[in-house]
């Protein structure tokens, strides 16, 4: 049997469980024991006030015992202000460590502005240190000769920390470097020249000052290979010849067709003089018989343009009969 004392000893122990784990859970003892252990001044009650501003205690203390330890002077406030921004405080100490290792000027205000930017601060200290090749894809390019040129170069570029807030990305790098390979070639007068010294490319495309307003430094620009394309200029007269081919037989279908019509016009016109000729000619007899019947012209006289006629007709055939037995009436018989 449970006395009075023994049981109310008990509840005792539980509440004070209860508390110290609710302590625990609220104040991070062991992380505060972890800073002190480091050399860290860091306050009971500013854990506690991390708690109440939502900040995860160890997303602070641990980057900043890593910033200590590496001899970088950050506050908590820093940390805490960066964190409540919505940026990784993480990386950003690591990517100041770096800096503070190479020997790259770089303050906590600009790596927490570019880290708040979206860029990877990490990322950009250590393409500072070690360069990064870009290899451009293929650019088409013609020289004067009408020669195409197919170009592939790989870019050398540092990253550039004073620009990477509000600098182009590679996207950019990448488009610039292909429209100065499109202009070098283009300027020259044959493609041999190119084949012969691409580095004269590469000097001229680096010469145009492309990095600006860029996030990136560039080092160098090299020509990784070029192949000879097609025959752009040939391509180009030939398409021209056929335009001009299509649009001469155009014209002459055009021509053609209005002869057509001009012909079919005069068809009509002369079918049209025929039937007025035969319409004249049937009303000769009706003026004969009208002249005799009326007196106007006697037997005698009817018989006179009989005969007129009838030698008429006999002359026209004569006439027809020599040009056809001697071929041409120009040229005499022999």
């Amino acid at each position: 049997m449970f006395t009075a004392a023994s049981l109310l000893s008990l509840i005792l122990f539980i509440l004070v469980i209860i508390v110290v784990g609710i302590l625990s859970t609220f104040i991070p003892v062991g992380l505060w024991i972890s800073a002190l252990a480091a050399g860290v001044k860091v306050g009971i009650f500013s854990l506690i006030g991390m708690r109440l501003r939502r900040v995860t205690p160890s997303k602070i203390v641990n980057p900043l015992i890593k910033a200590h330890k590496a001899g970088l002077d950050i506050t908590t406030a820093q940390l805490e202000a960066h964190y409540l921004a919505g940026g990784n405080v993480d990386r950003v100490v690591n990517a100041l460590i770096a800096a503070e290792r190479a020997a790259i000027p770089l303050l906590f205000e600009r790596a927490a502005a570019i880290d708040l930017a979206g860029r990877d601060v990490l990322q950009a200290v250590q393409m500072s240190v070690n360069p990064k090749v870009i290899e451009t894809p293929i650019v088409s390019a013609v020289a004067q000769n009408g020669i195409e040129l197919r170009v592939k170069a790989r870019v050398t570029v540092r990253a550039n920390i004073d620009r990477l807030v509000g600098g182009a990305g590679e996207e950019t790098v990448i488009a610039r470097v292909g429209e100065g390979i499109v202009t070098s070639i283009g300027s020259s007068d044959s493609h041999k020249a190119v084949l012969e010294n691409p580095d004269l490319v590469s000097r001229t495309v680096l010469a145009k000052g492309l990095d600006s307003g860029t996030a990136f430094e560039i080092l160098s620009i090299d020509i990784a290979d070029v192949d000879v394309g097609k025959n752009i200029g040939a391509q180009l007269q030939t398409d021209q010849a056929e335009a001009d081919k299509r649009i001469a037989q155009a014209k002459a279908e055009e021509r053609r067709a209005m002869a057509v019509a001009r012909e079919q016009e005069m068809k009509a016109s002369v079918q049209e003089m025929r039937a007025k000729v035969v319409e004249a000619e049937a009303e000769v007899p009706r003026a004969l018989a009208s002249a005799l019947r009326e007196g106007k012209m006697g037997v005698m006289d009817y018989y006179n343009m009989q005969n007129i006629m009838a030698d008429t007709t006999m002359r026209e055939n004569i006439a027809r009969t020599g040009k056809a037995d001697s071929g041409d009436l120009t040229t005499p018989k022999k």
